[in-house]
């Protein structure tokens, strides 16, 4: 493939990767807001926290490291070796779903001994064998991934979770009293769909294109693991760069999933809290990935695109420095501001929106504390991402690589942290956690900007902190809209009290929005700017 042909293809897998996210973190997002009213507090931490991690640590140990190996560029390889090396996968995963299996079973608490809860065991089993079954579909995954069929993953995947989704809900509504096996029933099908398309999309697509010279599979035998004349059975290099992978792979996997591990294997959360804190946090997170995330991954690419990597700022172009301490400073103030916003109206509706979304499962208990406590938590991964997508860009290799030790260490704080914390306050602990961990960062990215510029006449910095006006207003809609939740919206408001504070809540709003319009005239005029800029280009 030429080149200009892998940007491209690369470039549109990214994009549908991207739509696929999104359209499957929206559908988790209603399909949760209907079933919370059917489902009781124990059930959802069983599914969400216990036999998803379980689901979700042996499909990444089973085939993570065969992907990033085995998707890896090599013009010596041989597909016949790597479809081989691929199908080992199957052995691997039923071997994990074995020992992972064993100890979600007779190692850690038994739900159907301690709760009300019952199918625990057949729920162990069958999101262990969902895993053995997706793994069948991995040497067509690789396939389909190298050759850039980049609609293919997107579609099969969303439609076996589509699947899912539907079936959930269906037996959630006609059987409820199946409880835990609803969820594994559904999640055998979606598994058992997703290979099943892939097997029969590339079965169909080598009979129509036995001509295709590029393709490597030329029949449906090749699609499945067979003897080599002359050839060791695998790609020996591969191999030993899968084994590499999979030791990267093994801590990037304790450290993503680190909450629900601590969870599950310390036993520092009941069930119920388990599953509203899980709720909790993908409810809360929904800002962080469309509203900052956005903003993180451009601000990088426009730092990388100015700067030049490693290069101290005395030897930057002063136009570029100049526009990247402009630039750095208004999105600082600008993500500030938002996440601000987003603490003071998120403190003073966090019942109400749990209530409208999964009714009194979710406002009741610990679930408006914790919905408080990660607003504040989204202001610290807004100003976060922010700085180290400017620290990121204009990093030398070498610091880099510093950082990924420093990295290493500030997760282990927070593991440790996240331990120590919930075992002495509870779920509210994790929180907390994460937003010692996301300070940490904050205060190294804000040391390294602040030596960045030392010798400079620009600093970024200053000024970050939205105006006083500003400020004021967004003290004042804290104290009216906390006061207005508190005799409006109890367990016992009426509809008609509810409005009233969602039009509180709303005049609030406009008095902040009205405030910074005025007051930080600098910071509307670039957004003004930018949006105008959008609009010309799309017209094009």
């Amino acid at each position: 493939m030429k080149s200009s042909a892998l940007l491209s293809g690369a470039a549109k897998a990214a994009s549908y990767n991207m739509l696929l996210q999104l359209a499957l973190r929206m559908t988790t997002f209603v399909l949760n807001a209907f079933i919370l009213r059917y489902i009781s507090k124990d059930l959802l931490g069983i599914v969400n926290v216990r036999l998803t991690l379980l689901y979700s640590t042996t499909l990444f140990l089973a085939k993570e490291a065969f992907d990033r190996a085995c998707l890896s560029k090599s013009e010596e390889r041989d597909w016949r070796q790597v479809i081989n090396l691929l199908w080992c996968t199957f052995p691997i995963a039923l071997i994990w779903c074995g020992s992972l299996g064993y100890i979600w079973l007779y190692v850690l608490d038994n739900p159907d001994s301690t709760s009300s809860i019952t199918g625990y065991t057949a729920g162990v089993i069958c999101y262990s064998m969902s895993t053995a079954i997706e793994v069948l579909a991995e040497p067509l995954f690789v396939v389909g991934q190298s050759f850039l069929f980049v609609k293919l993953k997107v579609v099969l995947l969303g439609i076996s979770q589509g699947i899912k989704c539907i079936l959930t809900v269906f037996l959630v509504l006609m059987q409820p009293q199946w409880g835990i096996i609803n969820f594994s029933i559904a999640q055998l099908v979606s598994s058992i769909v997703y290979v099943t398309l892939y097997h029969g999309y590339f079965a169909h697509y080598i009979l129509k294109n036995k001509k295709d010279d590029d393709f490597p599979l030329k029949s449906i035998r090749d699609m499945y693991p067979r003897i080599i004349p002359n050839k060791p059975f695998i790609d020996l290099h591969m191999a030993s760069l899968t084994w590499s992978f999979f030791k990267q792979s093994f801590l990037k996997q304790i450290l993503t999933e680190g909450e629900k591990y601590i969870m599950t294997f310390f036993d520092v959360l009941s069930f119920a809290d388990q599953g509203i804190y899980d709720v909790i946090n993908n409810l809360g997170s929904l800002a962080a990935r469309f509203v900052f995330l956005p903003i993180e991954e451009s601000s990088y690419l426009f730092f990388s695109q100015i700067l030049t990597r490693g290069s101290p700022a005395h030897k930057q172009s002063q136009d570029s420095l100049r526009l990247c301490a402009s630039v750095l400073g208004v999105l600082l103030k600008a993500v500030s501001l938002i996440g601000a916003i987003i603490l003071v109206f998120g403190y003073s509706n966090a019942y109400l929106a749990l209530h409208l979304y999964g009714g009194e499962i979710l406002s009741t208990g610990s679930g408006p504390l914790l919905l408080r406590w990660y607003c504040l938590y989204v202001l610290f991964i807004a100003v976060n991402g922010t700085t180290e997508a400017f620290v990121f860009a204009a990093m030398s290799k070498e610091e880099v690589d510093k950082y990924n030790k420093k990295m290493l260490l500030f997760s282990g704080l927070f593991l440790f942290s996240s331990w120590l914390l919930t075992s002495l306050i509870g779920s509210v602990g994790f929180i907390l956690a994460n937003c010692l961990n996301m300070v940490a960062r904050i205060i190294h990215s804000l040391y390294f900007i602040s030596e960045y510029f030392h010798n400079t006449t620009y600093h970024p910095l200053y000024g970050v902190v939205p105006c006083l006006p500003v400020v004021f207003s967004l003290i004042v809609s804290l104290l009216v809209t906390s006061i207005s939740e508190m005799l409006f919206c109890t367990s016992t408001s009426s509809i008609l009290y509810k409005v009233i504070h969602i039009v509180v809540s709303g005049a609030c709003l406009l008095f902040v929005l009205a405030t910074t319009y005025f007051k930080e005239q600098r910071l509307v005029q670039i957004v003004k700017e930018q949006l105008f800029k959008h609009k010309t280009d799309k017209s094009r």
